[in-house]
């Protein structure tokens, strides 16, 4: 099983059991050989020291050990948690068992890490994007694009849109939003939000109300945060062509009719934003194998992929004559059921 363990205030059992289903149908789609998992604390980071984060993540590890594994399930960086909480996991595994390297994915490439893999989701956003982009017969270069979210996954996305030519006219994160109608630079807001935290207070863009992002005219929206922000409410504003689900579940059911009845093309999140796991996939299997891949190699499999995942929605869509969202989920389910029949463990 692979999935991501996170650190925030919301962390519930429904909402990670959710998480852990979503993960079996993404695995699936990027036809990757895991199950779906997850795992999380409730808390707040941003309130904890590092001793306290450290000493808070090997006690979480002592009471899991027996649970996770390289064969059994593999955690990964998720929201609030990063590459030093997976290194306190694995030296924490690894009293236990002995060093362990694939016990998890995300971690320093100095402990096993794969290159490639902190911008991993990110990159996986853009190539996803592509492809559908492609699909409308357009290119990144000339299109517009709002990001909400600005972690590690927004600002990877951004920063990779923003060098094939795409134009980033808004951002936000939990500092607050921006905007700059003649496109961010993206390389001057890395720096800014290194030396502050946050993107409240770039020079280069104006200030937005954080409310207003998601109505921002643009040819393309990716929500890169929390889930459920485009709902019934926000969704008649949305003025987006393009939704590309860069977070987990951004969009809800009433919001899903809601766009669809206007035309609005989703790419879902199981899809958009599997390039994580995927590239995690890459990094257990260079540690199982003993062998590290060089960036170049893990980032040409991994467009490869996402540009193969995207052709099998596409299929499925044309068979069932059905949106991107249902196409994936089909894609997924059936994958999975047809694994649970070839196993023989249908009722």
């Amino acid at each position: 099983m692979k999935g991501g363990i996170r650190y925030h205030p919301e962390v519930e059992l429904n909402e990670v059991n959710a998480l852990a289903q979503l993960m079996t149908w993404k695995s699936a789609v990027a036809n990757i050989p895991y199950g779906g998992a997850k795992g999380g604390i409730g808390c707040n980071p941003r309130d904890l020291s590092p001793t306290e984060l450290e000493r808070l993540t090997r006690v979480f590890t002592q009471k899991i050990h027996d649970v996770i594994g390289p064969h059994l399930d593999i955690p990964a960086p998720d929201m609030g948690t990063n590459a030093q909480t997976m290194a306190w996991i694995l030296d924490e595994y690894s009293k236990f068992h002995g060093y362990t390297p694939a016990v998890v994915t995300g971690k320093p490439v100095d402990l096993g890490g794969s290159l490639g893999r902190e911008a991993a989701t990110g990159r996986g956003v853009l190539y996803a994007t592509e492809a559908l982009l492609k699909d409308h017969n357009l290119s990144i270069r000339g299109q517009t694009f709002v990001v909400q979210g600005f972690g590690n996954v927004g600002s990877w996305a951004s920063k990779l849109i923003h060098e094939k030519g795409g134009k980033i006219k808004a951002v936000s994160d939990v500092t607050g939003a921006i905007k700059n109608n003649s496109g961010i630079d993206i390389t001057a807001l890395n720096e800014h939000v290194r030396m502050t935290g946050g993107v409240k207070g770039f020079e280069g863009a104006n200030p937005l109300d954080a409310a207003a992002l998601l109505a921002e005219d643009c040819d393309v929206l990716i929500p890169a945060a929390l889930g459920g922000v485009i709902n019934g409410e926000t969704a008649k504003d949305v003025s987006a062509k393009f939704i590309v689900e860069a977070a987990n579940h951004p969009t809800d059911p009433v919001a899903d009719e809601i766009l669809a009845k206007r035309g609005v093309i989703i790419l879902p999140d199981i899809y958009a934003n599997c390039g994580g796991v995927t590239v995690s996939y890459f990094e257990w299997v260079q540690n199982i194998q003993g062998f590290p891949w060089e960036e170049e190699k893990v980032n040409t499999n991994l467009k490869k992929y996402m540009e193969k995942a995207y052709l099998s929605i596409k299929s499925t869509c044309q068979t069932h004559n059905c949106s991107h969202r249902m196409g994936a989920f089909s894609l997924g389910v059936g994958r999975v059921a047809k694994a649970t029949l070839l196993r023989g463990w249908e009722a």
